[in-house]
């Protein structure tokens, strides 16, 4: 015959399980899908941040440095043979005058170009090359005023046909101021070798004063 006591035993048991499983069942009822724990989240809104006040219109631009004065063209200047030549060991040294005729205040700059010229125009002998130890600068010419070179001239006659060439008269010079590309003629009556390789002239810078 089997014991009642098990049995007894189980009897007592199943209102304790049952009372486990009611807690159990209502403490998963509170909880989030998933028996996860609930999450609150505060969010705030920050004020927009000022941007500062751009101005209307931007400042006038300043204006430009006015410009000098324009260089010196042929037609503002008057070219001539100054008086205060002389010569020594051989050559001359003709005063060469850039006077300014026109109405307005212009410039000069650099080494003016000269060569030997026939009355027709065509060129005797090379040009002259460039040569002084007076530094470059900008020369101002207010109306009258003037600039001066000084052209050394080396006697022809002191080379060998061999060097000269053919020895020839020429009476003009044809000198184009500094920068330009129009040319006068001034009068100037002298003997000069017909060899381009044979350079007899010489030109200083412009410098102020006549």
């Amino acid at each position: 015959m089997r014991s009642a006591a098990p049995f007894a035993v189980r009897l007592a048991a199943a209102p304790l399980l049952a009372s486990v499983a009611l807690l159990a069942a209502a403490c998963g009822s509170s909880g989030t899908p998933g028996g996860g724990p609930a999450t609150t989240v505060t969010v705030t809104s920050s004020p927009p941040t000022s941007t500062p006040a751009q101005p209307s219109s931007a400042p006038p631009a300043s204006s430009p440095a006015p410009a000098g004065p324009a260089a010196c063209s042929t037609a503002a200047l008057k070219v001539s043979i100054g008086s205060n030549g002389g010569g020594a060991a051989g050559s001359a040294y003709v005063p060469l005058d850039f006077t300014n005729i026109s109405g307005s205040t212009c410039t000069l700059y650099g080494y003016p170009g000269v060569s030997f010229v026939t009355s027709a125009g065509a060129q005797v002998g090379a040009a002259a090359d460039r040569r002084g130890t007076t530094p470059l600068a900008t020369i101002t010419l207010a109306p009258g005023a003037v600039g001066h070179a000084t052209l050394q001239v080396v006697d022809a006659g002191n080379f060998p046909t061999s060097r000269c060439g053919q020895l020839v008269s020429v009476p003009l010079l044809k000198i184009y101021p500094p920068n330009q590309f129009t040319a006068v003629t001034v009068p100037y009556q002298t003997q000069a070798c017909t060899s381009k390789s044979l350079v007899t002239l010489f030109v200083s810078t412009i410098s102020a004063g006549g």
